[in-house]
């Protein structure tokens, strides 16, 4: 596959994706994309994405014993999940295996979409019952996904992407972590992402 020089927009593209999957999905009708920040993050064994909630039950920030989680805001919008994909999803990922991890990932978030995870779609909970709900929702999804909204995936060479420069941590801690983050606490990346050839084709 050729490699191209031009830097892609990979939150654009993971935006549009979002915006597609929720209106195409039942699963996904829930899903506020603009809600939820994607960035990419530091390699955890096999792993290619997780999904982090960033509120308690009902959107807040303050739990019933009184620990606290930091809130993040982006472009003055308070972002309720944050998406991390981590180096294997830029390495050696066919697009499907990358719509796939995005998935997966966002098949957590709850129904209600308040910031916290659904406790009936959680690993632990399902076994193997998680991928015989999962993989038929995914296979329908990348059967129906628009050429113009999967085609990114599909890209071979350099991508820009937001990362943390200071990273929230799970909860508040007071004096030693901030209350608010902000774009002040991300800036962009470019990451390579490698594409595999497939095979017979050229070039």
């Amino acid at each position: 596959m050729p490699l191209s020089s031009r830097p892609l927009n990979l939150n654009r593209a993971i935006r549009a994706l979002m915006r597609d999957l929720s209106t195409r999905s039942p699963e996904f009708t829930h899903l506020v994309p603009a809600k939820v920040l994607v960035v990419a993050g530091e390699a955890r064994r096999a792993s290619r994405g997780s999904v982090k909630p960033l509120a308690f039950a009902r959107a807040k920030s303050r739990d019933h014993s009184g620990v606290r989680k930091p809130v993040v805001r982006v472009d003055g919008r308070r972002m309720l999940y944050c998406v991390t994909l981590r180096p294997l999803f830029f390495r050696d990922s066919r697009p499907e295996q990358r719509v796939e991890t995005l998935l997966h990932e966002l098949y957590h978030v709850s129904p209600v979409f308040d910031g916290t995870l659904d406790p009936a779609r959680r690993h632990s909970r399902l076994g193997r019952k998680f991928s015989r709900r999962f993989r038929p929702l995914l296979r329908r999804y990348l059967r129906d996904c628009p050429p113009e909204v999967l085609a990114p995936f599909a890209h071979h060479g350099p991508v820009r992407i937001l990362a943390w420069l200071e990273r929230p941590p799970a909860t508040h801690a007071r004096g030693r972590s901030r209350r608010v983050y902000t774009e002040e606490q991300l800036y962009t990346v470019t990451v390579q992402m490698v594409t595999p050839r497939l095979p017979g084709s050229t070039g």
